[in-house]
């Protein structure tokens, strides 16, 4: 197991280091860099003050390595719209995304999992018909339609719940508030996410029960609960958890429209900000942590598997 792990880690922290090196470079080498920080109004002076400020005028390697070594200390640099420091700025924004995040996981989890086993035992009948138009719906309809949709039926219309921001829990946690202020956006990455983990999990399912081993285990007279959730579940849950690690960047790259869309302090729109800002410390530092996270919970995943299946080990 420890092998296996240190292997994985190596991997994932080689993939890290790719990440950083083409996002710095293609940022520094590309047409409207950082050296656009410089206006254009600006005399010569001012922008050579500027790039110097900013250490534009060494080579990019130099500058990658001086980034990198601040990097493995913890220190994301400085923002170059306004000064702040980055790291406050990532954590502070990075928790409003991963309650969005999670609340949209774990609603697909506890949703599309349940609702794929009942369709894959009920092949072919109404309520499997139902439950696919559901999901094709929720694949086709892009994401920031619907929650237009929501906010003019929720906020507009009936005015039950706010249409964007998060709660201001400073006088303390409101579990009423927390809930009202995240119940449209999470609703809408679910919508998003959960068809594909769904449909996964129904063919993944369908494809195990016509196996020889559960015909022998109803031979044997084994009852058909502990056929479907003892032996069937097992194998078919290989690829629903390869499913889950990959619904982690979808989450990711559609919190950048749903925070846009709800208004909400998170690491999409702040990716979004910085871009259109030419804040390209902020962008380097917003990438690197959704990379590390992916690569998190990619390693989770491989764990997850060779605690199923043990022979995974061995790859």
């Amino acid at each position: 197991m420890l092998g296996f792990f240190g292997r994985r880690l190596g991997q994932g922290l080689l993939v890290l280091l790719l990440i950083s090196l083409v996002t710095f470079f293609l940022i520094n080498l590309a047409p409207g860099g950082p050296s656009a920080a410089s206006k254009f109004e600006s005399t010569a002076e001012e922008r050579a003050a500027l790039s110097k400020q900013l250490g534009l005028d060494r080579p990019v390697i130099v500058r990658y390595g001086l980034w990198a070594a601040d990097m493995v200390q913890g220190n994301f640099g400085t923002s170059l719209n306004g000064g702040q420091p980055i790291g406050p700025m990532v954590r502070q924004r990075l928790a409003t995304t991963a309650q969005l995040g999670l609340a949209a996981l774990v609603l697909s989890i506890l949703i599309g999992i349940p609702l794929g086993v009942i369709t894959a035992l009920r092949k072919n009948s109404v309520l499997d018909h139902v439950v696919n138009t559901f999901s094709t719906l929720g694949m086709s309809i892009p994401d920031f339609w619907t929650g237009i949709v929501l906010i003019l039926l929720f906020s507009v219309t009936w005015r039950v719940l706010p249409s964007s921001g998060m709660a201001d829990l400073s006088g303390g946690f409101s579990f009423k508030e927390w809930s009202r202020h995240l119940v449209l956006p999470a609703s809408v990455l679910t919508f998003v996410m959960l068809p594909n983990l769904l449909r996964f999990t129904r063919s993944s399912l369908l494809e195990v029960l016509s196996a020889d081993y559960l015909r022998t285990a109803r031979a044997k007279g084994v009852t058909e609960f502990w056929v479907v959730y003892k032996h069937a579940l097992r194998n078919a849950f290989v690829p629903i958890i390869s499913m889950v690690g990959l619904l982690l960047p979808a989450l990711l790259s559609g919190s950048v429209i749903i925070e846009s869309v709800f208004g909400l302090p998170g690491m999409g729109r702040l990716a979004v900000d910085a871009a259109l800002g030419r804040d390209y410390n902020t962008v380097m530092a917003v990438t690197l942590v959704a990379g590390g996270i992916v690569i998190f919970t990619n390693l989770l995943v491989d764990l997850a598997y060779s605690v199923i299946d043990p022979r995974i080990r061995r790859d």
